[in-house]
């Protein structure tokens, strides 16, 4: 009996050190969740559909399995770490859904439908550091061009609202510097063909 419990025991303590090295893991910034949630905030403003893939088909269950002792106590055990570990494991993910972001997405969607033209004639580009730039003002009509100014400051205006804002979603203000170079990333990875953006060499057309 005593041997049972010292196993149960050690057991115990190995869920707890599991749950503070899940815990240490998850103070660093999720690039791989980042870089989705800003696909999908991308598409959104951008108003575009990802490209779409079958789900893959849904196993029927098990109906020859029986239960034993042995998968009962792996029950047990797995139903405990659910239990235990729910929040290390919720922080996989970003949390985009917050009234304050939801608007700047609404107001950048909103901007998009005219700043469309100007992405495709390569008045606009995008920068390095996940903002909008007039590239080539010329490209612009005469009298157009002071109002593309005002809707490239409002837009950058939204971009570091947006970056911000995220950040403080999920409770980590200091990930907003990580945020932004993930969505300046994906803002450029997301472009169309023949869209303008910053490389390491200046401007390059997609």
């Amino acid at each position: 009996m005593s041997r049972s419990v010292s196993r149960t025991f050690a057991w115990l303590l190995g869920c707890l050190g599991l749950l503070s090295a899940c815990v240490t893991i998850n103070i660093y910034f999720p690039a791989a969740a980042a870089e989705k949630a800003a696909d999908q905030i991308i598409r959104e403003v951008w108003q575009e559909q990802p490209d779409g893939h079958s789900a893959p088909p849904i196993s029927p269950p098990d109906q020859g399995r029986r239960e034993t002792p042995e998968t009962n106590r792996l029950a047990w055990r797995n139903g405990l770490l659910d239990f235990v570990l729910p929040a290390a494991q919720a922080q996989a993910n970003i949390n985009i859904d917050t009234p304050a972001i939801n608007q700047l997405k609404n107001s950048m969607a909103q901007r998009y439908r005219q700043l469309a033209p100007f992405y495709d004639n390569g008045a606009v580009g995008l920068t390095r550091d996940g903002l909008l730039a007039v590239r080539d003002l010329n490209a612009a009509p005469l009298n157009q061009r002071n109002a593309l100014k005002q809707l490239v400051n409002q837009e950058n205006k939204d971009r570091r609202a947006l970056y911000t804002e995220i950040a403080k979603a999920n409770g980590h203000p200091e990930w907003e510097g990580d945020i932004r170079a993930t969505f300046a990333r994906q803002w450029i990875s997301n472009a169309r063909s023949g869209w303008w953006y910053q490389g390491k060499s200046g401007w390059t057309q997609k």
